[in-house]
């Protein structure tokens, strides 16, 4: 049964912009104040990452995606559950904080003081490790995609520096901040699988693939080279395919060279191009080989390594829910913007037009691998984002998706609600926070049944009626309960990005 809410609750831009204030202080603290009862059976830690300042010594940032990574702890166990929120003691963090000023440009806009000559011919990259964190093969890891990643200490959040994974990865070389795990892969004997990806942009792009097993170790490493610039944030995986979306942007180094612009301000949306489609075979045994790109359209992997391309209409994806193969067709989930959204050198990003910009919104391609047709179909009108699904079913057919979703059925606004699209019988079910909550992306963590929606969902909450955020947990199965438990934190959390869960618990 679909939920109904009144839609004529909004939110106001002042409760919004209240979740923009720095979290300067780290807290350690096991938390008492809980509405509710946390699952007996819920056990381990959600990690979560997200810029927690946002200026430096009262210099705000020009955007969000430029402050320093902050990462944060909820430990459950027996019913209990614990806090630790530590930031990412990066080499630009402590030296921006010694020198009580900002040093780096931000790729986002955050330009040093001193006007276009302070930054003229400056190309260093502060790398803030503010985009993902994930536990894996025995390391906690803060991720940003631009450089490598930095290894924490589990236990503390202690920052034990820059990792390059065993030596794969060389000083400076990307790490991409949203790894996809494979729940079954043939190259670790039916284990899962973690994939993550680098790029290197200019005339032509190199998509470089790496996939770990368990313990860490890699597996099988993969080059594949596409004519553009590509600009990617997120990929999907299936037993046979990396799928990128290549979305139609271009590049302009000048304005960023000469100091005028950040990075991310040079690169500009063209909607008159199409957004190419890259899909990467993962067939086992071609480790190290680099391959030109193949024209769609082509069949299932047949022993041809390179890339496969289908073109659809213009639009900009971050971040995809999921794909799966059937048949000779390959479904792929994810969430359409209209176009890029540009960073103005003089906007206020706390001052965003939510009604000048076109939502996000859930859509649906299905690729013909015979004949290289494009089917696009619309799933969830509604402005939503951070996708999740069970992690059994990455790659695999699914039927449910839970997303951070804005509370009104239309126009677009910031998450305020969590949304279940049932994608077999299409039916909707909603929690939301509105009209003073603002929610993060919901972390889906399975229970021990069968069935798919069978888990809780984990996710921040911030309140502005009371400037503190909450740890929301929700029976995945029927949101119309509303929260099993509210965990009321001491203070807030500043609107991060991405997170995971695992079964460990980490106490010092």
């Amino acid at each position: 049964m679909q939920t109904v809410i009144d839609s004529s609750i909004g939110f106001s831009r002042e409760d919004w912009q209240r979740g923009y204030a720095s979290l300067k202080q780290e807290f350690d603290y096991w938390i008492d104040e809980i509405e509710g009862i946390i699952p007996s059976d819920l056990h381990g830690t959600l990690f979560r990452n997200g810029p927690g300042l946002l200026d430096v010594n009262g210099k705000r940032l020009h955007h969000p995606f430029d402050g320093d990574g902050m990462i944060c702890a909820i430990s459950f166990k027996e019913g209990r559950a614990h806090f630790r929120n530590r930031f990412v003691r990066t080499e630009g963090y402590l030296r921006e904080q010694s020198a009580g000023r900002i040093l780096y440009r931000g790729v986002f806009g955050t330009q040093k003081p001193g006007g276009w000559l302070a930054n003229a011919f400056d190309f260093r990259l502060k790398n803030i490790a503010n985009t993902h964190v994930i536990y894996w093969g025995g390391k906690l890891l803060a991720l940003w995609e631009a450089a490598e990643p930095h290894r924490l200490d589990p236990s503390t959040l202690e920052t034990l520096g820059l990792d390059d994974l065993d030596g794969i990865l060389q000083p400076g070389e990307a790490f991409a901040a949203h790894p996809r795990i494979d729940p079954a892969c043939d190259r670790t004997n039916g284990e899962p699988c973690l994939v993550n990806f680098s790029i290197k942009s200019g005339l032509s792009s190199t998509f470089k693939i790496y996939e770990f097993n368990p313990l860490g170790q890699l597996v099988s490493t993969y080059d594949r080279v596409v004519p553009g610039f590509a600009f990617v944030h997120d990929f999907v995986i299936t037993p046979n395919y990396c799928i990128f979306f290549q979305n139609p942007v271009r590049f302009n180094p000048l304005p960023y060279a000469i100091g005028l612009q950040s990075a991310g301000q040079c690169i500009t949306f063209h909607p008159e191009q199409p957004t190419r489609i890259v899909l990467i075979p993962r067939p086992p045994g071609n480790q190290g080989q680099t391959m030109d790109e193949q024209p769609a359209p082509q069949t299932r992997p047949t022993g041809k390594p390179g890339a496969v391309t289908f073109e659809v209409l213009s639009g900009f994806v971050f971040h995809h829910a999921n794909a799966f193969e059937q048949g000779n067709q390959l479904v792929i989930d994810s969430i359409c913007y209209a176009s890029l959204p540009t960073v103005e050198p003089d906007a206020d990003y706390r001052e965003t037009d939510f009604d000048a910009l076109a939502p996000g919104q859930l859509w649906r391609f299905r690729l013909d691998l015979d004949t290289g047709a494009v089917q696009r179909q619309s799933l969830e009108s509604r402005c939503c984002e951070f996708p999740a699904v069970h992690p059994n079913h990455v790659g695999r057919p699914y039927r449910y998706t839970y997303l951070a979703a804005a509370h009104a059925p239309s126009g677009n606004a910031p998450n305020q609600a969590i949304l279940k699209v049932d994608m077999e019988s299409n039916q909707r079910q909603i929690w939301s926070a509105a009209p003073r909550g603002f929610v993060g992306e919901p972390v889906f963590l399975p229970r021990s049944g069968t069935a798919e929606d069978d888990g809780w969902l984990l996710a921040l909450v911030f309140d502005a009626a009371c400037d503190r955020s909450s740890v929301v947990i929700l029976d995945a199965r029927d949101l119309n309960r509303g929260p099993v438990a509210r965990l009321h934190l001491k203070h807030h959390v500043p609107y991060g990005l991405h997170g995971s869960f695992t079964p460990q618990w980490f106490m010092d």
